[in-house]
């Protein structure tokens, strides 16, 4: 049995992607081209999937990190520092 060398032309992928994020799947894949072209195209495919996936789950900037009513007990224990006073040199 001969070894068949597959041709640029092949219309087989043979660079493929499987990107599991939390439950989700993506699949990437490229099938024209130089193995070295493929590779890129998957890598940018892959980097636009998790370009999207981080922007559809971002949490929206407004939405504080810690409930007001713990940072407000925390504002009440601590005193407020008294203003600084600039001194004023006269030449």
């Amino acid at each position: 049995m001969e070894a068949q060398p597959l041709n640029s032309d092949s219309p087989i992928a043979r660079v493929k992607a499987t990107i599991s994020l939390g439950s989700e799947t993506y699949f990437a894949e490229a099938n024209k081209g130089l193995i070295s072209e493929q590779l890129y195209s998957v890598k940018e495919q892959s980097m636009s999937i998790l370009k999207d996936f981080i922007t559809k789950h971002n949490i929206p900037n407004d939405v504080p990190d810690e409930p007001e009513e713990i940072s407000s007990e925390e504002d009440d224990e601590i005193s407020p520092k008294p203003p600084v006073k600039k001194s004023k040199n006269k030449q």
